[in-house]
C-alpha cells in the first residue's frame, strides 16, 4: 500500500527497488493518488510505501512483519517509462508492468525517492539505512521459504513438536506453528491463551545450501545423526 496525506491508501502492485536507491512503484492511473502526484509537478508528494509479510500458513495473526518507505513521490517522464518497465521486467516479471503506458492503460508509473526506512517485527521497529537496504541480498531460501513451511505445518509435526522442546516450558503449554525459516534460523509461533509469541531458534551458524540447512535443523532437534544415516562399522 501507498499512503499520502488526504488520500485513502492506494494498493500498488508494482514496488521495485532500484539501484539508485528508490523505489519505482504503480498506482491506479485513474485515482486521485495520480491526480494529485501529476498536480505536484517536480515537487511531487510526501508518501508511504508500506509492504506487509504475511505468513503462508493459516495464524490466528498472518502478519509477520512490516516495513515501511518514506519518501517523496514523483511521475516518471514519460521518455522514461519503457525503458524502466524493461529493467523492472528483467528481474520481476509482474503481469501488472503490462498495464502501465499502453493501450488499456491502468496503472501510472512513479518513483518513490527515499528518505528513510524502517521495518517492524513482533520484537520491535529498527531503523535501516538505505546503503543497508541496496546492499542487502534475498536470502538464499526466500523463494522456498513457504511451501517449505506448509509442508512442515501439514505433514511434518514432528519436526515442529521436537523443535519445540527447546522452547522455554511456559511456552509448550501453546499451539507451536512454524512461521519462518532463512539461513539463520527458524521462527516459530505460539498460539495460547494468553496471547501469541514468536520465538526464534537461532542455527550455530549461517548456511547457504540445502544441505547446510537440513543438517542445521537436525542440529536443533537434537538429532544423533547429524549428517544423515551412517553405515555402522563392523
Amino acid at each position: 500500500m501507498i499512503a499520502v496525506d488526504g488520500i485513502d491508501p492506494t494498493t500498488t502492485p508494482v514496488h521495485h527497488l532500484l539501484c539508485d536507491g528508490s523505489f519505482a512503484v504503480t498506482v491506479p492511473s485513474a485515482g486521485r493518488l495520480a491526480a494529485s502526484v501529476a498536480t505536484a509537478g517536480a515537487a511531487g508528494v510526501q508518501a508511504v510505501l508500506e509492504m506487509t509479510d504475511y505468513a503462508p500458513i493459516a495464524l490466528r495473526e498472518p502478519v509477520r512483519s512490516l516495513v515501511w518507505v518514506q519518501g517523496r513521490l514523483r511521475e516518471v517522464a514519460d521518455r522514461d517509462v519503457s525503458e524502466l518497465l524493461d529493467l523492472i521486467a528483467a528481474s520481476d516479471p509482474n503481469p501488472a508492468l503490462l498495464q502501465v503506458h499502453s493501450d488499456e492503460s491502468r496503472y501510472a508509473l512513479m518513483r518513490l525517492e527515499i528518505e528513510s526506512v524502517v521495518a517492524a517485527d513482533s520484537t520491535g521497529a529498527e531503523s535501516v539505512a538505505v546503503g543497508d537496504l541496496l546492499a542487502a541480498r534475498p536470502d538464499p531460501f526466500c523463494a522456498m521459504e513457504s511451501c517449505w513451511l506448509q509442508h512442515l505445518e501439514s505433514d511434518h509435526r514432528d519436526v515442529v513438536d521436537r523443535l519445540a522442546n527447546r522452547l522455554p516450558g511456559a511456552l509448550r503449554r501453546g499451539r507451536v506453528r512454524p512461521l519462518g525459516l532463512d539461513r539463520y534460523g527458524v521462527a516459530l509461533r505460539v498460539e495460547s491463551d494468553g496471547g501469541d509469541h514468536d520465538v526464534r531458534l537461532p542455527f550455530a551458524a549461517p548456511v547457504d545450501d540445502v544441505t547446510g540447512l537440513s543438517r542445521a535443523i537436525r542440529v536443533l532437534m537434537g538429532c544423533p545423526f547429524l549428517n544423515g544415516l551412517r553405515a555402522r562399522r563392523v
